[in-house]
């Protein structure tokens, strides 16, 4: 075996062999483009990297193969040759009877999972005949009030035949007690349902602000579904813990991967104060990120998360089942960069961050449609989006190794970059207490606001390049107002109407037992909420009327001033 100092020292005179002859010459004929080179987050990237860069990397311990702790080139010894990833578009808009005909529309050409996106009234437990719900129904998702609103929605898709994801947080627990409910119309078994709820109220309070209950109530509610899931739905993910929209806001790739999984830590610390042993719920944990610009970062990003999450795990938690150790994720594309000027150069964005994600080893994908920085996306658009992903899968021979970038010295050291800053956000976390006292702090967002301030005034100074926007401008307009899909009052009326039926022919005592039952429930943090809530959705109780049993009981959160 060659001795490694003195292959360091063979390198080292070939790299300075490489500035003096070849470097100079070059950069004294042409200049470099800029005094710095950096990622999206603005971190300074080299001109060049070399074995040296990773010469503290142990393959086993950091890399290993495929399939094997610490997970760093995926969960899969095969990666995508047996399966490509589920290709699950974001989809939701106007009533329950739209999106039916959208989720019908996508399956029929080769989508293989469901995502539900709910407009914002639902987001935020409000019924779509409530006062501020006006003009806001069915407009940036489906409007969802009722357990027969979600019958309409899977009108015809049996619940255990396609995987469903439901993009859904504070109220999560009342929505998936109609989700259930429905079920149990169409005669399926809750244990041979398979899918996700997103539930994860912690990135709320950190960047999307789509909150009901103060942390410690909410968390409760989550805890709630832990149990519930793993004692009743052997195939359901209980949770999607999202740094999609800390990414969204703002941060960075290392503050994104750093809050995502310190989420992560929190929820799962939550679950063992109430009893549960780690491996009963933690096999059944998953992750959302954001695939943004930055081809190598976002492959990077994806690679340190699987090698945190295997250390926290077997390290901090002490987990057994080698399922609990396996970070499995779902990305979208970031609709952030997403541009009004020139919306088909979105194409090729989404194209190119939809590669990221599969290079990085996502289990599901969702591409975004390229006029979403106008509107909710048109059925063409929803259609290019589906196709982005099956020419990727079909055309570009992505699939036929795994993990292809693993050894890059480039990759594998922007992977150790992101893997320490993250570790260095969880200590300070850790010293503030944790996740929630960190939130009530302000210190996340803060960070986030930081983060974006000074990305955006990179851009500003023309340090970053967005085409069609500060570089490459036009005047035209590919799309003209008749291309933009568009959403009327006339869902507002729909939905006012039919919930007015609904409270007229429903059993009013039998709903009234409910919501009681429902309230002295929560008063009682031994009583799991889970059964009561599905008893209140088969007693057509509406999703205000749940939320609202317990507004008086867990208080409302107001954001207080950083």
């Amino acid at each position: 075996m060659s001795n490694p100092a003195i292959i360091n020292d063979r390198l080292d005179e070939l790299q300075q062999e490489w500035e003096e002859k070849h470097l100079k010459t070059s950069l004294r004929k042409m200049p470099e483009s800029q005094d710095e080179f950096s990622t999206v987050s603005l971190k300074p990237i080299n001109r060049l990297y070399t074995p040296r860069d990773i010469e503290n990397i142990d393959f086993e311990r950091d890399i290993n193969f495929p399939g094997m702790p610490p997970y760093t080139r995926g969960i899969h010894p095969t990666g995508y040759r047996a399966k490509p990833w589920t290709m699950r578009q974001f989809a939701g808009f106007g009533s329950a009877f739209d999106t039916n005909q959208r989720f019908k529309y996508l399956l029929e050409h080769g989508q293989t999972g469901l995502s539900t996106a709910f407009d914002l009234p639902t987001l935020m437990g409000y019924d779509s005949d409530h006062p501020v719900s006006e003009g806001e129904v069915g407009k940036c998702g489906v409007a969802i009030s009722s357990r027969e609103d979600m019958e309409v929605l899977f009108d015809g898709i049996p619940l255990d035949q396609v995987t469903t994801s439901m993009t859904i947080n504070a109220p999560a627990s009342m929505i998936f007690a109609f989700f259930l409910a429905t079920a149990e119309r169409q005669g399926v078994k809750w244990r041979d349902i398979g899918g996700t709820l997103q539930n994860d109220i912690l990135k709320e309070y950190i960047a999307q602000k789509e909150w009901i209950y103060p942390p410690r109530p909410a968390m409760r509610l989550i805890t709630d579904t832990f149990k519930f899931t793993a004692a009743e739905m052997p195939r359901w993910n209980s949770i999607s813990i999202s740094g999609y929209h800390i990414r969204e806001a703002g941060a960075t790739a290392a503050q994104e991967l750093a809050f995502t999984l310190r989420d992560g830590i929190e929820y799962v610390e939550y679950g063992a104060r109430v009893g549960l042993d780690v491996d009963e719920f933690a096999p059944r944990l998953s992750f959302f990120f954001n695939a943004h610009n930055d081809f190598f970062e976002e492959i990077a990003k994806y690679r340190a998360a699987r090698r945190i999450w295997y250390r926290v795990m077997t390290e901090r938690f002490k987990a057994k089942n080698p399922r609990s150790h396996q970070l499995r994720f779902h990305a979208q594309t970031a609709g952030v960069s997403l541009t009004v000027q020139q919306p088909i150069n979105n194409i090729s964005r989404v194209a190119i961050q939809a590669l990221a994600a599969v290079l990085g080893g996502a289990q599901s994908l969702h591409c975004d449609g390229y006029d979403e920085a106008l509107a909710l996306p048109t059925e063409r658009a929803a259609l290019i989006a589906l196709r982005t992903q099956q020419i990727i899968a079909h055309e570009t021979g992505v699939v036929n190794a795994v993990d292809p970038l693993g050894g890059s010295y480039f990759v594998e050291k922007l992977t150790n970059e992101l893997e320490e800053e993250a570790w260095e956000y969880f200590r300070k976390i850790d010293a503030m207490g944790g996740m929630v006292e960190a939130i009530e702090a302000g210190f996340p967002q803060k960070e986030i606001h930081e983060s974006a301030y000074q990305y955006q005034r990179a851009v500003e100074r023309d340090e970053k390049v967005i085409v069609g926007v500060n570089a490459y401008q036009m005047e035209t307009n590919e799309l003209g107002e008749a291309n933009i899909l568009q959403i009327d009052e006339s869902v507002a009326r729909l939905q006012e109407e039919r919930l007015a039926k609904l409270r007229a022919q429903r059993d009013k005592a039998a709903a009234q037992r409910a919501l009681d039952a429902l309230k002295r429930g929560a008063e009682d943090p031994d009583v799991n909420t889970m059964p009561l809530l599905i008893d209140c959705a088969r007693a057509d109780c509406t999703l205000g009327e749940m939320c609202d049993a317990l507004r008086p009981i867990f208080g409302e959160y107001q954001e207080p001033d950083f």
